[in-house]
């Protein structure tokens, strides 16, 4: 992905009014990043893990049970394991969080994402595009062909009883439906393969560690599908972690590694989980004034440069 353009639109059918794009060469001479299909993604991780772990698939947590120099794990097969460190990495419902007692604050905006993928008449060149309007982003994220036809990802947010209604439509009615919405970015747009829908939350731990576990990535955090914030921020807990046992060597359960990871983390998931929250509500209004405030501040932080420069890196989970 080497450009992020963003359309601001109004009205149905979406009447464009603002278009900037957003380009990787402005802060790398490397892509924003590759989009992989998560069914490789999970291929080629699964095969990696196997390797080098005893990978359990199908199998659970169940409980826990933590002392001062390990945890022992019970797992619904009814294995024991003790490990100086656990990672809560488990999802949004979290069984091990639930257990630890460790709560959540979620906010919940009435909407739905639905996730599929498409063909298209024209070639994306790269380009990811988000497109605002009323109930929220429709976004097409770059693939490589399908069967030598260009192709994308799409992530379609609206309110939750529209899209219900978008979802059960036949074919040739969703097809056109999706191309209207995407304001024929790509040309037509032909989906292939099914739907996957979710609700659209932002949620946060209210402790991103216990003794001898860690809480990452949906456990610890979720957001809306916008900005391509959640894997960003997952990644960063990732190597926070990893930054936070290097420098306490030894005991990676160590309650100084455990304090410096959620020292790093904390302040940064709260700020991106914020600026989530508040760029959705916009996004997804209805408001004339909230709209025309949106399109004001995409223009504001496109054409001003530090601004975008700014904008663009802390959106990748670097320093800017």
């Amino acid at each position: 992905m080497e450009t992020l353009q963003v359309i601001d639109t109004t009205g149905t059918p979406p009447e464009v009014r603002t278009t900037r794009a957003f380009e990787a060469t402005d802060i790398s001479d490397a892509p924003f990043g590759w989009n992989i299909p998560n069914w490789r993604a999970r291929a080629v991780l699964s095969g990696a893990l196997g390797a080098r772990v005893d990978l359990r698939l199908g199998v659970g947590f169940a409980d826990i049970l933590q002392r001062d120099r390990e945890a022992r794990i019970t797992l619904t097969d009814g294995t024991r394991i003790a490990a100086r460190l656990v990672l809560a990495a488990d999802g949004r419902a979290s069984p091990l969080r639930y257990k630890l007692g460790i709560g959540v604050k979620t906010t919940r905006y009435g909407q739905t994402a639905l996730a599929f993928c498409v063909t298209h008449d024209l070639p994306h060149h790269n380009v990811s595009t988000e497109i605002y309007n009323r109930g929220g982003a429709f976004t097409l994220v770059p693939l490589a062909d399908v069967d030598g036809t260009p192709a994308a990802a799409v992530v379609w947010m609206n309110d939750a009883r529209a899209a219900m209604e978008i979802a059960a439509l036949p074919d040739a009615a969703f097809n056109a439906r999706a191309t209207e919405r995407s304001t024929g970015v790509l040309g037509g747009l032909t989906r292939v393969g099914g739907i996957g829908q979710w609700p659209v939350i932002t949620q946060t731990a209210t402790a991103l560690t216990a003794p001898r576990v860690a809480l990452m990535a949906e456990a610890a955090h979720v957001m809306p599908p916008i900005g391509a914030q959640g894997l960003n921020t997952s990644l960063q807990d990732v190597s926070a972690l990893i930054d936070a046992v290097a420098a306490h060597p030894g005991d990676p359960g160590d309650p100084a590694v455990l304090a410096a990871f959620a020292k790093t983390r904390s302040a940064d998931v709260t700020l991106r989980a914020g600026v989530s929250d508040v760029f959705n509500r916009v996004c997804q209004s209805d408001n004339p004034s909230v709209q025309a405030l949106r399109s004001a501040g995409l223009k504001a932080v496109h054409d001003i440069k530090p601004l975008r420069r700014a904008v663009m890196t802390a959106g990748l989970g670097r320093q800017p």
